[in-house]
C-alpha cells in the first residue's frame, strides 16, 4: 500500500508540475486538478499550499485512477464495519451450499456434455462443457462473493441487507437471478435459485 501510495505520489508531483507551468493546457490541469479536488479550480499561476496539496495528494492515492471522478463508480465501503466476520461467513456458506445443491439437481434435469458442479477449498465450479466455467468464491476481507461467468464476465456481490441476497452494486443485480438468467440462456432450461 504504501509503495503504491508512494509511486502515484511521484506521478502526481511530475503530473503538478507539468499542469501549473504557465501557458500549460494538459489534460491534468483540466480533468484532474478541476474534477478531483471538487472545490478547487486551480490556475497555472494558483500557488498551492502545503494543506491543499496534501488534501489533493490524499484523494490522488485513494483512487484507482489519477483522473477518476468520484461519480464514476460506487463509493469506498468499509465492509468489516457493516458486516462481522462471522456473519458473513454464515451467510456465504449458506448461499453457496444452497447453489451447490441446486446446481446439482439442475444437472440432472439438462443434457449438457461436460456438466460438472465441483465445491473444494470454498470455491464453488460449474462447468457446463463447450458453453464455459462459472467460478464462485467467498472473498472475506471485502466481505464479498466473487463470481467469474462465462457470459457477464467477473461481478462482486456484496450482502445486501434490506433485500437479503447478493448484490452487484455496479449493476444492482442478485447473485442468484443472474446465475439463473444466464443459465437458462445458456442451457435452455430453467432453474430456479432464489
Amino acid at each position: 500500500m504504501a509503495s503504491s501510495c508512494s509511486r502515484k505520489l511521484l506521478l502526481l508531483r511530475k503530473s503538478l508540475c507539468r499542469a501549473l507551468k504557465p501557458n500549460s493546457s494538459s489534460l491534468i490541469q483540466r480533468s484532474f486538478l478541476s474534477a478531483s479536488t471538487h472545490k478547487y479550480l486551480l490556475e497555472p499561476s494558483t500557488i498551492i499550499s502545503k494543506s491543499l496539496l496534501s488534501e489533493v495528494c490524499r484523494s490522488y492515492c485513494s483512487r484507482s485512477s489519477p483522473l477518476q471522478d468520484a461519480s464514476e463508480g460506487p463509493a469506498a465501503i468499509d465492509y468489516r464495519s457493516l458486516l462481522q466476520e462471522d456473519e458473513y461467513h454464515r451467510l456465504a456458506n449458506a448461499t453457496i451450499h444452497d447453489l451447490l445443491d441446486k446446481l446439482e439437481e439442475y444437472g440432472d434435469s439438462v443434457d449438457i456434455d461436460g456438466f460438472d458442479v465441483d465445491y473444494g477449498n470454498e470455491v464453488l465450479t460449474l462447468k457446463l462443457g463447450s458453453l464455459g466455467t462459472y467460478v464462485i468464491n467467498k472473498q472475506t476481507p471485502n466481505r464479498q462473493i466473487w463470481m467469474s461467468s462465462p457470459v457477464s464476465g467477473p461481478s462482486r456481490f456484496d450482502w445486501d441487507q434490506s433485500s437479503q441476497g447478493w448484490i452487484y452494486r455496479r449493476t444492482k443485480a442478485n447473485l442468484q437471478k443472474v446465475l439463473e438468467d444466464e443459465l437458462e440462456k445458456l442451457c435452455g432450461s430453467a432453474i430456479t435459485l432464489s
